[in-house]
């Protein structure tokens, strides 16, 4: 595992919404190297840039047409080198988005895949062997090519799905993983991976990364054994790059797989949903939300841990499980959350262990705008993908160019945050964010692999009181005080020093008093 990921605080850039330098409505490279001084700023250490490769768009570049070119409305590849070295000489580490399971249906592999006539490329693709026969279990089209079968969708219509193989082939035109088809595509990914590490990336997030076996087993055995080959290849040249995975299965993706991170994603009943997301439970319909950072909803923080911890304790020795504060495919929490909530919200997620992932403007509180037609397959997402708010600038400092040539509307409040409010107010989430990062960066025990245990939580009850190392952390999002003794549960309760809070809190004679809607620090000794 790479040793820089210790100290990692990432930052995602959707490319297309964060900054335009040339006046075109688009985000681009040359717009984020722009603006690494303030990443930097941030306490942010490491970028991961959302698809960026060459795409007809259909699905925000989750549709990749050339994974060796950079898509020419971002720049060119030498742009995307540039970027690169900026970055590291500013100490920070980029992750490029790797969509492994799927190209788009445009991509060279796949028109050649296509054709009648056997070739190179034929077997690239889970075709069946009849225009009239489908896949079993699996989306697919049919009639749209030359050949006279029906080819296997990984996702949208734009997407056909990469033929890594069957773990159990049942049909004579279905392959085993290790079919020499099979491992040429294998080859070709690694081979992909060496291409844009060679040009100074640190590593991929990973799409969908499940999804390269069909009709795994339970454990994803055959999916297992892909990405070890995989990683395995890629790490014989490049030892220090690092890979994150789409997955929200660390058992499987870092035990198995051998990555180095997995995220902890937005799935409606877990228990990172239940922090701040419960509306998206099976309650949904009925408005309940009961999310353990909205005050006076009764949520409870055990619903987080019940699902969180044996996660955690399985996987702790082989990579991290990592939270993210958003990202392009979670509604941003101000959807439900007050702006003090939001703040607590983001000091737990700074302070867990593993790896923090902080979405392109949740530092400045930037609100999810409801009910924005659908952009490059957005739908509900595109709310969360606006352009990035820098000033009161015109389009908010994001573009020089027209309102109307925009990648999307920008929040149209007149309250809408910005990031140079947010600098100039030393009480602002952004600030806050600052304060952590650095303390995170400052003490071993803060970090990825720091130490974690729960001190103190109780059902429907508040606070919620854990361990870091020599650091002692309680999380209160209620609006009225509470109160805990910790003298039976932590041996050094009466030696506790504040060195940050939000709110008011305090311990005395181990009796810890946590305020209303308050986020605290503690130092033992």
């Amino acid at each position: 595992m790479p040793e820089w990921l210790k100290n990692a605080v990432f930052y995602e850039i959707y490319p297309q919404s964060f900054k335009d330098s040339n006046g075109d409505g688009i985000g681009d490279f040359n717009g984020i190297t722009m603006e690494l001084d303030y990443i930097k700023s941030l306490g942010c250490n490491a970028l991961w840039i959302n698809p960026c490769f060459d795409s007809p768009f259909h699905d925000a570049g989750y549709d990749v047409r050339d994974y060796k070119k950079a898509a020419p409305r971002y720049g060119t590849n030498e742009d995307l080198y540039h970027l690169f070295e900026e970055a590291h000489r500013r100490g920070i580490h980029v992750l490029l988005d790797l969509v492994p399971g799927h190209t788009s249906e445009e991509h060279e592999w796949f028109k050649e895949s296509g054709k009648a006539e056997k070739n190179e490329y034929s077997g690239r693709y889970i075709w069946t062997d009849f225009w009239i026969r489908g896949t079993k279990n699996h989306p697919y089209i049919a009639g749209e090519c030359e050949r006279g079968g029906a080819y296997m969708l990984n996702f949208f219509k734009c997407q056909p799905a990469l033929n890594y193989g069957f773990l159990h082939p049942e049909e004579d035109w279905q392959m085993p993983i290790d079919a020499p088809d099979c491992m040429a595509t294998r080859d070709a990914m690694v081979d992909v991976c060496k291409f844009w590490l060679g040009h100074g990336a640190d590593g991929f997030r990973v799409d969908m990364a499940g999804s390269l076996c069909k009709d795994d087993d339970e454990k994803q055995t055959g999916t297992c054994a892909i990405w070890k080959y995989i990683l395995g290849k890629v790490r014989e040249d490049y030892p220090e790059s690092a890979f994150v995975s789409e997955w929200n299965n660390p058992m499987i993706s870092l035990n198995g797989a051998g990555f180095d991170m997995d995220f902890y994603l937005d799935f409606p009943g877990n228990g990172y949903n239940s922090l701040a997301r419960d509306y998206e439970n099976h309650n949904a319909g009925s408005g309940e939300d009961r999310s353990f950072f909205r005050a006076g909803e009764g949520g409870d923080i055990l619903r987080f841990l019940e699902d969180y911890l044996p996660k955690y304790e399985a996987t702790k020795e082989q990579g991290y499980f990592c939270f993210l504060t958003c990202n392009h495919d979670t509604p941003r929490v101000s959807a439900t959350l007050t702006p003090r909530e939001e703040k607590i919200y983001n000091a737990m997620i700074l302070t867990m262990p593993g790896v923090p992932f902080v979405y392109y403007g949740d530092e400045i509180g930037m609100r999810y705008i409801k009910d924005l037609p659908t952009k490059e397959g957005g739908y509900i997402r595109t709310g969360t993908r606006t352009p990035m708010q820098w000033n009161h600038s015109n389009n908010l400092g994001f573009s020089d160019g027209k309102a109307e040539d925009l990648y999307l509307h920008l929040d149209p409040a007149s309250d809408a945050p910005t990031a140079e409010d947010a600098l100039n107010d030393p009480d602002s989430l952004l600030c806050s964010v600052k304060t952590l990062n650095a303390l995170r960066g400052e003490n071993r025990d803060l970090q990825a692999d720091g130490p974690f245990e729960t001190v103190y939580a109780a059902k429907e009850k508040t606070p919620f009181v854990y361990r870091r190392g020599r650091f002692v952390i309680s999380v209160n999002p209620e609006k009225k005080e509470e109160k805990v003794d910790l003298t039976g549960r932590l041996a050094d309760a009466r030696k506790l020093t504040k060195i940050y809070e939000i709110g008011s809190s305090d311990c005395a004679e181990g009796i810890l008093t946590a305020g209303p809607q308050s986020f605290v620090i503690f130092r033992i000794g």
